[in-house]
């Protein structure tokens, strides 16, 4: 008996083996991520960063 070799699908091949065949189309739902949540943190880092910045200047003016 002859061993079966499983073939090995790129990532492309993959994801084109979900492509029906009527429509064209992937049969799964789009990539659709909320980044509100990461854009929330990054203004409230952003604000933080900016007020730290404006005391440093502030003491550096004082302190002299």
């Amino acid at each position: 008996m002859s061993k079966k070799r499983q073939s090995r699908k790129s990532p492309r091949q993959r994801s084109a083996s979900r492509v029906t065949a009527e429509t064209g189309r992937f049969s799964e739902k789009e990539f659709n991520p909320d980044y509100s949540q990461t854009v929330k943190d990054l203004k409230r880092i952003a604000i933080l960063a900016s007020s730290f910045f404006v005391v440093l200047v502030a003491l550096a003016f004082f302190l002299r």
